[in-house]
């Protein structure tokens, strides 16, 4: 299969792609603050700079595309036909750097954890449940009385996602005014 794009075209398109403040990740991230649970972004001092650390628990989570980091078994997880050699390398350099990043914080004594796209896209809220469940794994707590009951609704945790990536991709260009999130307010500095 032909690729449709021109350079240029095909250039502006994957630009657009970005490694932080994704759909999934805001959704994560949006659920857990409802549920109670603080986070640090990013943390530079990390192997690997995990999306969200949680100190407190010895936790790391890293939102993963099923794409870029070949999510086994996902039909999201697809090759491109042409540049196949390319995409292939690629495709297992970024496993085995997440397998080499997952390994050293495991031994600096972090619990690790992935979180698929499609998780967070297709079964919301018990995904954000789970990864409540195993940030707080091992911190003496019974499962559901780890962290506060509030209600987490699929519905507004994408609508919230889907502002703050428009949001994010308008800033490129311009600030168009946002509404903001209870979870996460945006805040200015």
């Amino acid at each position: 299969m032909i690729d449709t794009l021109s350079k240029q075209q095909r250039s502006k398109a994957m630009s657009k792609i970005r490694s932080a403040d994704t759909m999934p990740e805001w959704i994560l991230r949006c659920g857990l603050h409802r549920l109670g649970f603080r986070y640090r972004l990013r943390n530079t001092h990390l192997p690997g700079r995990p999306d969200l650390t949680f100190r407190k628990y010895r936790a790391a989570v890293f939102v993963h595309g099923c794409y870029w980091h070949r999510h086994p078994g996902c039909k999201d997880a697809s090759t491109p036909k042409s540049n196949v050699d390319f995409w292939i390398r690629k495709f297992a350099e970024n496993v085995e750097r997440d397998l080499k990043t997952k390994q050293e914080l495991e031994e600096r004594g972090w619990r690790v954890t992935i979180v698929w796209e499609c998780e967070l896209t297709r079964h919301t809220v018990e995904t954000i449940r789970r990864i409540a469940r195993r940030i707080k794994q091992g911190a003496g707590c019974a499962d559901d009385l780890c962290y506060h009951d509030s209600e987490v609704n699929r519905s507004e945790l994408l609508g919230v996602a889907e502002e703050k990536v428009r949001y994010r991709l308008a800033s490129y260009d311009e600030k168009p005014e946002m509404s903001g999130c209870r979870a996460t307010k945006a805040k200015k500095r």
